[in-house]
């Protein structure tokens, strides 16, 4: 048992997650809306996601590898989409009602959405793949504990970030008060679906 693939795992999810993309601003935006528990599980749909990809990169699961390398056309046009969508939804969305009523917004839609937007991007994969690739991880992991260790480490490291991202945000929050956040809203909103139309028009599909 290799109890240093675990730390390892650790320092990769934390180093992958970290780039500000649209699960980031994502993740803000309902921290600051719905709450920290709301930013948290979202970040915890993310991490799941970085968990199977992890997975795939370190048990080299071919099929799964060659589907998302010659798929990645669709995935990323069905992130670009989603995205889209949940950018109008956001620069739409009221914070002062989300706020009275947030208890009545489902924990599990916010995991689920963060989830599958994060297994729609493939880059995670190749993300993942040239790091471990890169530490020499894969070789490196001798049985199913050691890879247990490292995937651990990687779910763990992964939502540390999120869960730093959401208690942060939520320290501004109690600052910024409800009545800025409209326009924070709108923000935040534009940026989203700014992803997702930077994601759309880089398909190759419209070269052809």
């Amino acid at each position: 048992m290799n109890i240093a693939l675990f730390f390892k795992g650790i320092a990769v999810g934390f180093l992958v997650s970290t780039p500000v993309g649209p699960i980031a601003v994502l993740c803000i935006q309902r921290t600051l809306n719905q709450g920290k528990i709301h930013g948290m599980v979202s970040g915890l749909g993310a991490a799941t996601a970085d968990v199977i990809y992890s997975l795939i990169a370190v048990f080299g699961l071919t099929f799964i590898t060659n589907f998302l390398i010659k798929e990645q056309i669709w995935l990323r046009l069905g992130g670009g989409i989603f995205l889209c969508y949940m950018g109008l939804r956001v620069f739409r969305s009221k914070p002062v009602q989300q706020a009275v009523s947030g208890n009545n917004i489902s924990y599990i839609g916010n995991y689920v959405s963060a989830f599958f937007l994060t297994l729609a991007n493939p880059a995670t994969f190749l993300a993942f793949a040239a790091i471990f690739a890169g530490l020499r991880l894969v070789s490196a992991v001798g049985h199913y504990v050691s890879a247990g260790l490292l995937i651990t480490g990687v779910f763990i490291g992964s939502g540390l970030w999120w869960f730093t991202l959401s208690g942060v945000t939520g320290i501004f929050l109690e600052k910024l008060g409800y009545s800025k956040l409209a326009s924070l809203n709108k923000i935040s909103g534009i940026i989203i679906a700014g992803f997702g139309l930077f994601i759309l028009l880089s398909l190759e599909i419209w070269k052809a």
